[in-house]
């Protein structure tokens, strides 16, 4: 295979995850999810109905104008069908959890990232499903390959619901009555979780690694790519609407990390682990966590350096 080169035969590829590693992606996402919810207060969310303009910026950025932008990414490229599908279905998910973690360390409005990923995940229960039938049926090779697959949109909502709604609401249930153990259990959870998730793709990669292995300098450029659009443009969203830059650097995050566990979910789950889909969900999953590191750090590192030329002066 020359350089560049795409085979048309990726969208024949099938990602092998049995259906005990299936069910063990499910757990986790809930219990990620039911993490994320344990540290969620009543009291973010009436601040931000108080002022819900960081909040509506934050739910346009990824539910309206990163779809948007990568519809028309995908008509730029004119990737294979199964690429272009799994592009779009990454967009059409709600940011992922590590944001937080990232917007704490650079600096960003922590509350405003927690009660942007539990509005966005519950958004998400329908928009998800809804977004990925809009945006992929107006692409015509991913149109194509939703009407062979025939996804049932409601089959799809009762599952989002599942892994991200009810979790979620159990957690905030957890947090409102048990705020002591909730706010003690709230780290491991969240972050003990995140890194068995993290096993769990490390080893699809592992068991289909002929296959990745093949495609990486393809799929890494799509990604990046999509990637650094989808932090540009919730950083320059945010900037037109002038929130402030704590607020900025919140929807910047939110709108680059993407829950890209739960779009390896439903395509093991939907569409018999699509080779081209899995793929970029899979890449995705892995640059997402170190783009974002890298400008969380950047933040975190710029104001000490300020502090150091002034005190050198």
């Amino acid at each position: 295979m020359k350089p560049g080169q795409i085979p048309a035969d990726i969208d024949q590829i099938h990602i092998q995850f049995d259906s005990e590693a299936l069910w063990m992606l499910n757990l986790t996402l809930g219990l990620v999810m039911f993490g994320i919810a344990l540290d969620i207060r009543l009291s973010d969310f009436r601040q931000l109905i108080r002022v819900p303009k960081p909040l509506l910026v934050g739910i346009g950025s990824q539910f309206l104008l990163l779809p948007a932008l990568t519809f028309g990414l995908v008509n730029f490229f004119d990737p294979l069908p199964s690429f272009a599908l799994g592009m779009i279905l990454v967009a059409c998910c709600p940011g992922g959890n590590v944001s937080n973690f990232m917007t704490h360390l650079g600096g960003g409005n922590t509350a405003l990232s927690i009660s942007l990923t539990a509005f966005a995940t519950l958004f998400a229960v329908l928009l998800t499903p809804l977004n990925l039938q809009f945006w992929g049926g107006l692409y015509e090779p991913s149109a194509a390959l939703l009407q062979a697959v025939r996804i049932d949109i409601l089959e799809m909502v009762q599952l989002v619901a599942l892994l991200l709604g009810i979790p979620l609401m159990a957690g905030m249930a957890v947090r409102y009555w048990y705020p002591g153990p909730a706010a003690y259990l709230a780290k491991r959870f969240k972050y003990g979780s995140l890194l068995f998730f993290i096993g769990l793709i490390a080893l699809a990669l592992y068991n289909n690694r002929a296959v990745f292995w093949d495609y990486v300098g393809l799929v890494f450029i799509v990604v990046l790519i999509h990637n650094t659009i989808a932090l540009g443009s919730g950083n320059l969203l945010a900037r037109l609407f002038r929130l402030e830059p704590t607020a900025v650097k919140t929807i910047t995050l939110e709108t680059g990390i993407q829950n890209s566990g739960l779009g390896l979910l439903l395509i093991f789950t939907f569409f018999d682990g699509m080779g081209g889909m899995a793929l970029i969900a899979a890449f995705w999953g892995i640059w997402h966590l170190v783009s974002g590191m890298l400008l969380a750090g950047y933040w975190a590192w710029k104001p000490r350096k300020k502090s150091t030329v002034i005190q050198d002066g």
